[in-house]
């Protein structure tokens, strides 16, 4: 175990990273947004998922080889570091710390939204205040803290896709006598498996992708246990069976369902557009409900994963000494309210920045997935021979030529967004802002640079 890693807590226990494997990939995304993907691509959306998910347990795959050999709180920003350089590891990691400081207000506005319509006394900002001061509380206390809440908020995430898959299969075989358009037919029926062609489907691939960010976050929680390698060789083992059993398995009952073209799908999201087409008797305030935990559970998550990463750059001496600084229970307090502080900040240039200003900060956050996939799979190429002589639990399929492929695929990716009018503004924002970071480490790194030097040394340079 790494040295900065061996510093934090390692309460987390088994089933903490057990179930934090199983839910990192469960977002709102999939209850809600899901709607949208298969509005665009029809049944084929099933491809697209099939697609991204392919894409992601390769890269689960390269980071698990990474991350079993050499445990880090750090994870891919640690690995770029070491294999491609400070730059690298210095921007990767401050991109992907931006992007959960960016989702902690996010998130927070929709359970507040949420919990306003159920108690309309209360502004929504107020919910959303006490809900990120309240897991920002659980967060500095015992890194088990974090555990736990995600312990339950994953459960009941699982509880409920497992229950949705059982409620479609019920209709499907027509056991559920009340459902309107249950049928394999339906993933033909309406123009075909494929309305809107090939451009549709890799259309689709671009916004399911970013809905299975957070699946690495377990090898960042890694770290805080007792045996590291050997719960990040299990999660990446299982993870074709998460993204097959609670992706596909989800959409396949959604296309087969609903109609693709339903109004609802974009309106309602997937999810609700099912249990309503079934006649399920509070459909909505039971979506409501999973869709409450569910952003919960994503900035529970958001503050944990901005704060270690913060931390780690922090030992590394790529960001403000004071975020490495740790409570008498080995957490990260001072990376946790660094964090907050920078998501408030985010909701004051909300209401005070000029839009375009706010706008650009949202669309910054587009195309980072990418660009972490983009670095992890780099990274392990590079690394595969440092890590020669180190114990390798688990080893990336087909190397090289996998990993090869993936990157001229993440790059091909990247290259299609900047030809889509709705994904350009994304990709090139998040481009800008990465510039600007590689920049600042070039920076940054001089000034360290010219810190070590010895005054007299500088001075005899000068003559």
């Amino acid at each position: 175990m790494s040295q900065q890693a061996s510093e934090l807590n390692t309460n987390l226990k088994s089933r903490h990273i057990t179930m934090l494997s199983i839910g990192g990939v469960i977002g709102a995304g999939l209850f809600v947004g899901s709607g949208s993907a298969v509005a665009l691509a029809g049944p084929a959306a099933l491809v697209a998922y099939a697609i991204s998910g392919l894409l992601v347990v390769l890269i689960m795959r390269m980071l698990g080889e990474m991350a079993a050999a050499s445990p880090d709180s750090g994870s891919f920003s640690t690995y770029a570091d070491r294999a491609i350089g400070k730059w690298a590891g210095f921007t990767i990691g401050w991109l992907y710390w931006w992007f959960w400081v960016l989702v902690i207000p996010l998130e927070a506005n929709v359970a507040a939204t949420i919990l306003h319509n159920w108690f309309g006394t209360v502004p929504v900002w107020t919910f959303s205040l006490l809900i990120t001061l309240a897991l920002t509380g659980s967060n500095l206390l015992n890194v088990k803290n974090y555990g736990e809440f995600e312990f339950w908020f994953a459960l009941t995430k699982v509880i409920a896709i497992l229950a949705f898959i059982v409620l479609g299969t019920l209709a499907l075989t027509g056991v559920l006598p009340k459902a309107e358009h249950a049928g394999i037919s339906l993933m033909w029926s309406q123009g075909g498996f494929m309305p809107h062609g090939i451009g549709a489907v890799l259309a689709a691939v671009l916004i399911t992708m970013f809905s299975f960010m957070g699946t690495e976050i377990v090898t960042i929680a890694a770290a805080e246990t007792d045996s590291p390698a050997e719960h990040v060789v299990r999660s990446t083992r299982s993870v074709i069976g998460r993204i097959t059993v609670f992706y596909l398995g989800s959409i396949f009952m959604v296309v087969t369902l609903v109609p693709w073209n339903s109004h609802g799908l974009t309106t309602i999201g997937s999810y609700q557009s099912v249990l309503e087409s079934l006649h399920i008797p509070y459909a909505k305030p039971i979506m409501d409900g999973i869709i409450l935990l569910a952003v919960c559970s994503c900035l529970n998550s958001a503050l944990y994963t901005a704060s270690r990463m913060l931390y780690s750059l922090s030992k590394r001496g790529d960001a403000p000494a004071a975020a490495r600084k740790i409570n008498k229970v080995k957490t990260p307090y001072m990376a946790v309210m660094l964090s907050t502080i920078a998501a408030f900040l985010t909701v004051v240039a909300n209401y005070y920045a000029p839009k375009s200003v706010f706008d650009f900060l949202i669309a910054s956050t587009g195309a980072i997935a990418l660009l972490v996939y983009l670095v992890i799979a780099v990274s392990q190429l590079r690394m595969r021979t440092q890590l020669r002589n180190a114990q390798m639990p688990i080893r990336m399929w087909g190397y090289p030529g996998i990993t090869l492929a993936v990157i001229v695929f993440i790059v091909a990716m990247l290259a299609c967004m900047l030809f889509m009018p709705d994904q350009r503004p994304q990709v090139l924002s998040t481009l800008i802002l990465a510039a600007v970071v590689v920049g600042s480490s070039f920076w940054v790194h001089r000034k360290r640079r010219e810190a070590r030097v010895p005054v007299s040394q500088m001075a005899a340079s000068r003559r």
